[in-house]
């Protein structure tokens, strides 16, 4: 008899056939591909019959060599993110903060009076300190000369403003080096006979005066409160190489709250309202009162408000059932940050405003899995079965993996949620849990922090490891490590940052500090993997206690990327002292096809036990 069992996830879908007889199953194949549609709806036919189609490729088999297909309870399961922003950098009055051009010129910090580049000569003063503003419409040749004019005069040029990208070439010109910010897209909206302050650190390092408030203070001659109000203005600037501040009598800068709504947890016989302003710690605080959630609301007219209301408008239309019976069964929260425009600013600057990043997952009590079946056998002609819970088969594939010992925790990481279940000494699936947060939320964050506005590229980011192209020749590696080239690199990605995967290296426009990606890529998966892994384990673990588990198997696609699998075993060994590792399902699949290898190994069970009371359709 031949037995195919699949896998439909929210990402994709995986096969596996086994031949059974009366004593033993022989695996023969698997597959994995896309899913189509939603998890649990019947779109998800045409993607089930592709990888049917691939694993029966791999084995020489047809469609009319199969027995019987066993699928898994795929309830539909619907993730949605929302990012809720709940600060605003605002600059009022022609003030400039910020400007971070990719090549400034010069180095050190200038402070003087702004003038038009032109009116030096004419109406510069020997000995007063300035800072010229240089429009597009004088190139760098004439700058300069204006500027080392300017010296010989006696007259005392700090620093420079310029509109084109010309601050280099402007530098190289100078008899006296000074720091130069270009790239000022607004230029003509700078205010003249003004103090400014310019500042451009040595190369590899980054500003540090004007990033300090009182810093800020020392050259303005601010007093307590006003330095008060500009440190939203320093804080802003860390980080960069680069700065201009302008501060004209009336300008200010300010952090403005912006209300990012309210969300009503309710559980079964109380309810819980907090404000997204409060951070992602206090939501998953209040979430943690209750031990099961009945639903989860957001303030109408507000981001919160229209990300939950969304979630259900889906599985509406998905499931058929009337709105007021979905609920919303999980939620999580990760402290994050959105780069946006400075309102006000004079050269497109961005800042970094807060944000919270939410997850939510929505299902409804119809399933849908039974039309997904009815049609299945429609279109192949073969007896399905509606094997079991995705999580439970998953434990049963997992226990495939070499080294593996009972009682352990299952970890099952995939795109739009993250299932934790504990099997006992026995084999038995004692508790399980189905949390909202996953890979597509990790995706989300690093397209955010990086400002990549490419998904894709965002995906790529969180599975491969960066390096920097240095030279034609070679590239350094984000652990530090030189990885050499016996033919030229393409001209096009020299000098930047890239995505390493060994194929072939894809560049990071937006990003020009191989630490930076680094950081943002284990940061996010810090604050959801790991967040949600500890979250899982708790609530499935005998007596709620970690310190019970002594073993957990990873499974899933999160857990194919190079580093999470090594993140999550160190923070659960080092804290808890759980041995944890990816599942190597039948000793050759990696964490994939747990659930597909279950579906197989569930419907052999029932068979040599003489149980075939499964739902078959």
């Amino acid at each position: 008899m031949v037995v195919v069992g699949v896998d439909i996830g929210n990402d994709s879908t995986e096969a596996c056939i086994g031949r059974l007889d009366a004593n033993a199953i022989e695996f023969l194949s698997s597959s994995c591909t896309e899913t189509t549609g939603i998890k649990g709806t019947c779109q998800n036919v045409n993607g089930i019959k592709k990888a049917l189609e691939l694993a029966l490729k791999e084995c020489n088999l047809n469609i009319e060599n199969i027995d019987v297909i066993c699928i898994n309870e795929a309830t539909p399961v619907i993730a949605d993110l929302a990012m809720s922003t709940v600060t605003e950098t605002i600059i009022t009055e022609s003030a400039m903060i910020g400007h971070n051009p990719l090549t400034p010129g010069g180095f050190g910090l200038g402070i003087g009076t702004t003038i038009e580049i032109t009116n030096i000569i004419t109406k510069g003063e020997i000995g007063k300190k300035y800072i010229p503003v240089v429009p597009k419409s004088v190139d760098f040749e004439s700058t300069a000369k204006i500027i080392n004019q300017a010296f010989e005069m006696g007259i005392q040029i700090e620093g420079a403003i310029i509109q084109r990208d010309e601050a280099v070439l402007v530098n190289n010109r100078l008899i006296r080096k000074i720091p130069i910010v270009d790239e000022v897209q607004h230029v003509e909206m700078v205010p003249l006979d003004m103090l400014a302050a310019v500042e451009v650190a040595g190369e590899g390092q980054v500003i540090r005066t004007l990033c300090n408030p009182y810093g800020l203070a020392t050259i303005f001659k601010l007093n307590a409160e006003k330095t008060a109000m500009v440190a939203p203005m320093a804080v802003s600037l860390i980080g960069n190489r680069s700065a201009v501040v302008i501060k004209t009598p009336e300008g200010s800068i300010k952090e403005r709250r912006i209300p990012a709504g309210k969300i009503k947890i309710f559980g079964d016989t109380s309810s819980v309202e907090i404000d997204v302003n409060e951070g992602a710690d206090s939501i998953m605080q209040m979430l943690g009162h209750f031990e099961e959630i009945a639903d989860v609301v957001g303030e109408p007219g507000t981001n919160v408000g229209g990300m939950l209301w969304r979630v259900k408008q889906t599985m509406q239309e998905v499931s058929g059932q009337p709105f007021k019976l979905i609920k919303i069964k999980d939620i999580l929260a990760v402290d994050t940050s959105i780069p946006e425009k400075i309102k006000g600013g004079l050269a497109g600057e961005y800042t970094l405003n807060k944000a919270v990043a939410l997850g939510a997952m929505v299902w409804t009590n119809k399933s849908l899995i039974t039309e997904v079946a009815q049609k299945l056998t429609e279109e192949t002609g073969k007896k399905v079965f509606i094997e079991g819970i995705e999580v439970v088969m998953a434990q049963m594939g997992a226990r495939t993996t070499p080294g593996v010992q009972l009682p352990m925790a299952l970890i099952d990481i995939g795109a739009g949620s993250t299932d934790v279940a504990w099997v006992d000494s026995l084999g038995e699936c004692k508790k399980y849990v189905h949390l909202a947060g996953a890979g597509d939320m990790v995706t989300m964050m690093i397209n955010s922090e990086l400002q990549l506005n490419d998904l894709d590229l965002a995906e790529k980011v969180k599975k491969f490891p960066a390096a920097k192209v240095e030279s034609m020749y070679h590239v350094r590696l984000e652990d530090g490590t030189i990885k050499f080239f016996s033919e030229p690199l393409p001209p096009s990605i020299f000098g930047k940052v890239v995505i390493f995967d060994q194929k072939h290296m894809e560049p990071i426009e937006s990003v020009s500090s191989l630490e930076k990606v680094k950081l943002v890529r284990q940061t996010a998966k810090k604050r959801v993997f790991i967040a949600n892994v500890i979250r899982g384990l708790t609530i499935v673990a005998p007596g709620q206690n970690l310190h019970t588990v002594r073993s957990a198997v990873l499974v899933g696609g999160s857990s194919l990327d190079f580093e999470t699998p090594l993140m999550i075993s160190e923070t659960l060994l080092r804290r808890f002292g759980i041995v944890c590792g990816s599942a190597n399902v039948r000793g050759k699949e990696g964490p994939r096809n747990a659930v597909a290898t279950g579906l197989v190994l569930s419907y052999f069970s029932r068979r040599t036990d003489g149980n075939v009371k499964k739902q078959e359709v």
